[in-house]
């Protein structure tokens, strides 16, 4: 064999290799990178996206969280404002029923002085007519005396 004869085959080898690679190897090769590249255009295309809705999601959360800071805020001065006016409420009626307290002693006491007045009234009267029985030592009409004696009662 010939050194240009094996080298002619090799280039008619390699060529039939290259025309073969090029028709059936090449196209499923460079669909398949295509592919690739597409899904990884795609996966960058959604986490850009992601990152967007991320962003967009601590943003709504901050706000969310400032809203509720500003409801319990104001949930907080309410219930204040509410025990603040109970406290009020309930001292009002602390005064109050101590104002009645003091009135019904001032009541009840005033009823006793009445009581113990009317019973000295009786005990001195009963004295007086003893004492005028004993002084006079005579007959004593109880008829008589008791209107003198219920008059000296109402003027004691």
């Amino acid at each position: 064999m010939n050194i240009n004869a094996t080298l002619f085959a090799q280039i008619i080898v390699f060529f039939g290799l290259v025309w073969f690679t090029m028709k059936f190897v090449w196209p499923p090769i460079a669909k398949a990178l295509d592919e690739r590249a597409a899904k990884v255009a795609e996966g960058l295309a959604a986490a850009e996206r992601g990152k967007s809705d991320f962003e967009q999601a601590e943003k709504k959360v901050a706000e969310l969280l400032a809203e509720g800071r500003g409801q319990v805020a104001e949930m907080v001065a309410n219930a204040e404002k509410r025990a603040a006016k109970i406290i009020e409420e309930a001292r009002e009626q602390a005064s109050n029923e101590a104002a009645r307290i003091t009135a019904q002693a001032k009541a009840d006491v005033d009823q006793e002085v009445n009581r113990a007045r009317e019973v000295l009234r009786e005990q001195v009267a009963s004295l007086a007519v003893k004492g005028a029985e004993a002084i006079l030592r005579s007959e004593v009409d109880a008829s008589k005396h008791a209107a003198l004696l219920s008059n000296l009662k109402q003027e004691l």
